[in-house]
């Protein structure tokens, strides 16, 4: 596949690492010389130095034979208007620009089909894609990250093994006397090493573990982990913004910030992008919420929007402040400002004075590894996510959905099994990839379940694989069409 990507920002070179380990050609325009200088001599494809609007450099960059175009400058409109140029010379170019301003993208949710803004296949909001995965976590009690799947009960989650626990020195080969529930331990997260476990494995104290199962059971199996259930009341949000505040209308709202879904979401048979909270934790109006925000006329409008909130303008870094509004007794923390230090620190001291559960947004996979490792229960790589939901319009027409976990070495994919693939009627043991990877669910005409030795690929069947990054040229050979 071919990819021109305007914009080497960080969000840019993580996607364009990503696309170049798949084996795709890949080229990169950037204005900025010093980032232009920085991405040429950090990954391994062209790299041009010109503004994005210019047809010469696009044309450079291999436009006409490119089958993607992904804008994520700085600049909602320059990345508009790249794709509109884009859509006028090559119209059945697939054309995705990263968008900020909530109106471009309620323009996006009102078009037709046959009348897209300015000829743009799809908008990333990263704001909204945060504020997505955080609500996510809150829904399954901010317990671990948790990748939820198309139309299926079951969901992916992850959780730290506590000393003591069950799962402390637990040899996978026992896993199943353990735990009853139907689950697969799919990744072991060991100080910087990525495992894809064996029965061979044996779990040990500070392992992350990657747990696929039925939503509902999840609870049960984290307990062997050491994890305990209790229930969320008080929440507090440092950070009145945009993020912030898109989490702040999910839990006070009846409904939740850009409710009504559009045709893609649809189709991928999701939940709203915030959707109705906490199914099972405790009602709505039992709860409490509290915002946390330095600057005073952002705190105004933010009393005025949500008045069933405490809003607090306030330095959060200010422990006199911390003691005084009794800060402590908070269930769940949510920090995120625009300081991806701050939240960590933030979260990290607030949960070493007894706050349960804490959740912290940062910019990058680099800085989620170090919050995990300082115990922040849930970390939310902004630029990851972004970079995710990019991922899965680019990937085959059979590729759904795409997630990366661990530190962003391995993938997770839901994938279509269509009619004209290899795959087809061949056995699960006909799957064999060079760097490891699996199977582990499969929904069947609405029927989910972890796959045996002798299942067979069906036609319409929707699966999930985990297979190490670099692995996609082997999945397009199994699942694309012929």
């Amino acid at each position: 596949m071919r990819i021109v990507i305007v914009g080497a920002g960080l969000v840019g070179t993580q996607l364009a690492k990503h696309l170049v380990q798949e084996k795709h050609d890949v080229s990169i325009i950037e204005s900025d010389e010093e980032r232009a200088r920085h991405a040429s001599n950090h990954l391994d494809c062209m790299v041009i130095h010109d503004e994005g609007n210019s047809i010469k450099a696009l044309k450079d960059a291999g436009i006409a034979r490119a089958d993607a175009l992904v804008c994520v400058t700085d600049s909602d409109e320059v990345n508009m208007i790249i794709c509109g140029l884009a859509a006028s010379l090559f119209p059945d170019l697939l054309k995705i620009a990263r968008v900020r301003n909530d109106d471009y993208l309620q323009l996006k949710r009102q078009e037709s089909a046959d009348r897209r803004i300015l000829g743009i296949d799809h908008f990333i909001h990263p704001d909204v894609e945060a504020s997505r995965s955080i609500i996510n976590a809150i829904e399954h009690g901010a317990l671990g990250d948790i990748i939820s799947f198309s139309n299926t009960p079951y969901e992916l989650g992850s959780i730290d093994v506590t000393p003591d626990s069950a799962f402390d020195g637990l040899g996978l080969k026992d896993y199943r006397s353990l735990v009853k529930e139907e689950s697969l331990v799919t990744l072991v997260e060991r100080n910087r090493e990525v495992l894809l476990p064996s029965g061979s494995t044996v779990l040990a104290k500070g392992d992350r573990v990657h747990i696929l199962a039925n939503g509902r059971d999840m609870p049960r199996i984290f307990k062997f982990a050491g994890s305990t259930d209790k229930p969320i009341r008080k929440i507090g949000i440092v950070g009145g913004g945009k993020v912030g505040s898109l989490i702040a209308e999910g839990l006070v709202s009846k409904h939740g910030a850009f409710d009504k879904p559009d045709q893609q979401e649809k189709e991928k048979g999701k939940r709203n992008i915030l959707f109705p909270l906490l199914r099972t934790l405790i009602p709505r109006n039992s709860r409490r919420i509290v915002i946390i925000e330095q600057d005073y006329k952002l705190c105004k409008e933010l009393a005025a929007r949500f008045p069933e909130a405490l809003v607090l303008n306030e330095d959060i870094s200010d422990e006199s402040f911390v003691t005084e509004e009794q800060l402590d007794d908070l269930d769940l923390l949510i920090t995120t400002t625009n300081n991806q230090e701050l939240n960590i620190i933030t979260a990290v001291y607030l949960k070493s004075r007894g706050i349960a559960r804490t959740i912290a947004m940062v910019t990058g996979s680099g800085y989620a590894a170090m919050a995990r490792q300082l115990g922040v229960d849930v970390v939310i790589p902004m630029k990851s996510v972004v970079v995710d939901s990019i991922l899965s319009h680019l990937m085959g027409s059979g590729v759904k959905e795409v997630h990366r976990i661990g530190d962003g070495s391995v993938d997770i994919m839901e994938i279509e099994i269509g009619k004209d693939v290899p795959a087809l009627d061949k056995p699960i043991s006909d799957l064999k990839f060079s760097a490891g990877g699996l199977v582990m669910l499969v929904n069947r005409d609405g029927n989910s379940f972890i796959p045996r030795g002798d299942y067979i690929f069906g036609r319409g069947d929707r699966i999930v694989l985990i297979a190490k990054t670099g692995s996609q040229a082997e999945v397009e050979k199994f699942f694309g069409p012929t």
